[in-house]
């Protein structure tokens, strides 16, 4: 049963740990391969920026996907995101081991999945989320799904969501100047 949107935007307000899976969330979920065997992968900038805003809040971003990329590292690097946890299969052990370390509970997190792999983790946390695009088992125990597809924006709009939620949207004027 999703939330109501009066039931989101209270849920969204005591966030203080986004969770992101990255294949099919904050990219389209396709492995792409150079000729010479190189692996690249599409991020949406419109997801970035959003990432980067919520970084400079004191809403803590984390990754957690059960791939390895050098390339999601980086990127990761580059918007300032500091929890990243590639090559986790046992998500939801190393999910446990972010909420110790950073002191916090089930009902101040949110996580964006969507596939099968991400649902342990969602079944725990207080605004589990799917993209558009998501697998069903995904869907199935989501209480909020993006518009956007994965690496279509739809990091953007869980970010939008949480900073609206909390009056914390970035002055977007002090870029323009």
């Amino acid at each position: 049963m999703h939330y109501t949107q009066e039931e989101l935007a209270k849920v969204a307000e005591g966030i203080r740990l986004v969770i992101f899976d990255v294949d099919g969330v904050l990219t389209d979920g396709g492995i792409y391969f150079t000729d010479d065997g190189r692996e690249i992968k599409k991020f949406n900038v419109k997801d970035g920026l959003g990432l980067s805003w919520m970084a400079q809040t004191d809403i803590t971003v984390a990754i957690i996907t059960g791939r390895n990329s050098p390339i999601v590292a980086e990127r990761m690097r580059a918007l300032k995101i500091n929890h990243v946890y590639q090559g986790r299969h046992n998500k939801l052990e190393t999910y446990h081991n972010l909420l110790d370390a950073l002191q916090l509970n089930h009902n101040q997190v949110a996580y964006i999945g969507d596939d099968a792999i991400d649902v342990p983790i969602m079944k725990e946390v207080v605004l589990p989320i799917a993209v558009a695009d998501a697998h069903d088992s995904a869907k199935q125990v989501a209480k909020w799904i993006t518009t956007k597809k994965g690496g279509e924006g739809a990091g953007r709009e869980v970010c939008d969501l949480l900073l609206q939620a909390q009056d914390k949207m970035i002055n977007v004027n002090k870029f323009h100047q």
